[in-house]
This record gives C-alpha cells, structure tokens and sequence, in this order.
C-alpha cells in the first residue's frame, strides 16, 4: 500500500456484496462522493468467480477503476472473495457455509475497524445471506460513525441498468441511496465483541428469527404442492440448477421448468408478488433453503 491509500480520519471506505449487478457499486459511490465523502478505498465482498453473473461483475467494475483512479479521483479497488483457508465459496448452501462466510465478512471488518476506518456497507448486491451475515458483523463490530446503505432503484431505471448495461445515473433516474439504522451493540454490550471474535453461535438466533418471517407463505405453498413439485422445490432449495435438479431426480428439464413455473406461481400468491414481479428458481433458494430443512 503506497501513502496515498493510507487509512486518515477523513477517509472512508465503501464495503459493498455483489453478485451480477456491478452497477450496484458505482450507484453507492457516486452517492457517497456527492455527499462529500472522501472514500480511498472500495472493498469488493463477493463469492467465487466461477460464477459467470459475478465474474463479469467484477470485470466490469475494474473498467470503472483505471490505474487506481475512479472519476478523477484516487481511489483502490479491493476484491474479498468470501471463504476459508484460501478455498472461496461458490454458494453458502449449508450451516458450514454461512460460518465461514461470517468468520471471513467478520475478519474483514475487524481489520478495519482496528485500522479506526470509517465504513460505508452497501448490502443491495449478491445473496441476501450474505447481506444478513454483514449486517451480523457490523451490529456486533460497528460503531456510531459507520453506515449502511440501502439500494433504492425504481423497477424503469432498474430495467435499464441491469447487468451493468449502465454504470451512472442522473437524480432524474430516480435511485436513491437510503441510511438503514444500525445498532452498534458493542457500545452498549461491550462483552459482544468477544463473541464476534469466535463464532457465528452468537447470531445464529437473529438469522432464524429473519428465517421466521417468511416461515406462513413457505407452508402456504408446500401445503399446496404435489409430492413430485415437493421434490422439486426441495433440491431447488438446496442451491441446485435446473439443470442438477433434473439430473438429480432422472427426469427432464423441461418437467422441471413445467413444476418450477407452478411453484412460483403459488409464490406470487402467497407472499402477493405482482404479475410482472421477476422470478426464478434463486427465489426458491433464497426463500426455503431453511425451510425444506424442517419439514
């Protein structure tokens, strides 16, 4: 690291996930430079790059950063893969996964805050496990000068940025960069912090709480499933493509396709997602990987 990045009070650093949407991180920064935010370093938080979504991602947001530079200003570029001794994460499918996942977003940002940086967590970007896990992190490592950051992008600017297909935007556009609250409970517990150096034990409760929430419509849909379209839903929930799905269950795509559309179909239902609302076989995923573990 030359002077130039050397952490000072004024200067921040931008935390954001991403997954295929690299727009995401420049929406955030440019917010936060407009603000007048001084901000020397961008720190990439992300799964493997053999994921081809999140590897072009990433080749994306470099174009954005030439020689150390963004906008005319000095600032680096950092990629933090997620994952344990060296091996990056393709996915947090299981219990193991989401622990290493959280020991590695918690190292991370207990290496800056021992550094007294100040942090900017944009979390509207990648698998919202791992939004949850950071904003686990934060709660317990995080204090009152740090921030995280909500996404807002209205559904005709999102249609016209998506992949990267636009990297700036004007007010006109509409997107909004929203302050989430932030509870920095090592101020008022401080004995957190030590938890926070060990285990994810200390917030494996929160996460099932988040899990909870969407607990009636998952029942809802399963109660009105077929056993084959249970099966379905079952190894969806376990991370696995249309493709797996099929070769795991020796029947064809396109009678996988055929379950997959009628189990989102009662998604809608149940959480009333609107007609034109995107949905795919990550919805399922997201949405029962805790629950196909209970029933």
């Amino acid at each position: 690291m030359t002077d130039t990045f050397l952490p000072t009070e004024a200067s921040s650093v931008l935390l954001a996930t991403l997954g295929g949407q690299p727009q995401v991180v420049t929406f955030a920064l440019d917010a936060l430079l407009a603000r007048g935010e001084i901000i020397h370093e961008v720190y990439i938080v992300h799964l493997a790059l053999t994921n081809e979504r999140t590897r072009r991602a990433w080749q994306r947001l470099q174009q954005e950063f030439v020689d150390d530079y963004y906008a005319g200003r000095r600032c680096r570029l950092r990629r933090f893969p997620v994952g344990v001794n060296g091996v990056e994460l393709t996915d947090i499918r299981t219990a193991t996964d989401a622990e290493a996942a959280w020991q590695s977003i918690r190292t991370l940002i207990a290496d800056l805050k021992s550094e007294r940086r100040r942090l900017h967590l944009c979390l509207s970007g990648g698998r919202r496990m791992m939004a949850l896990l950071a904003m686990s992190a934060a709660a317990l490592l995080c204090d009152h000068q740090d921030r995280i950051w909500h996404m807002y992008t209205p559904e005709e600017t999102l249609q016209r940025v998506r992949d990267g297909a636009m990297m700036h935007v004007t007010p006109a556009d509409g997107v909004q960069l929203i302050q989430a609250p932030i509870v920095p409970w090592d101020a008022y517990f401080p004995a957190l912090r030590a938890l926070a150096q060990t285990s994810l034990q200390a917030v494996q409760e929160q996460l099932r709480r988040v899990a909870a929430i969407d607990e009636p419509q998952c029942r809802q849909v399963w109660e009105r499933l077929s056993p084959r379209q249970r099966d379905v839903l079952r190894a969806f929930a376990k991370g696995m493509r249309p493709d797996e799905v099929a070769a795991s269950l020796c029947i064809t795509l396109n009678t996988v396709n055929t379950h997959k559309t009628a189990i989102l179909a009662e998604c809608r239902v149940a959480w009333n997602l609107p007609e034109d609302t995107s949905l795919d076989y990550r919805f399922l995923r997201e949405r029962f990987a805790g629950f196909v573990e209970r029933v």
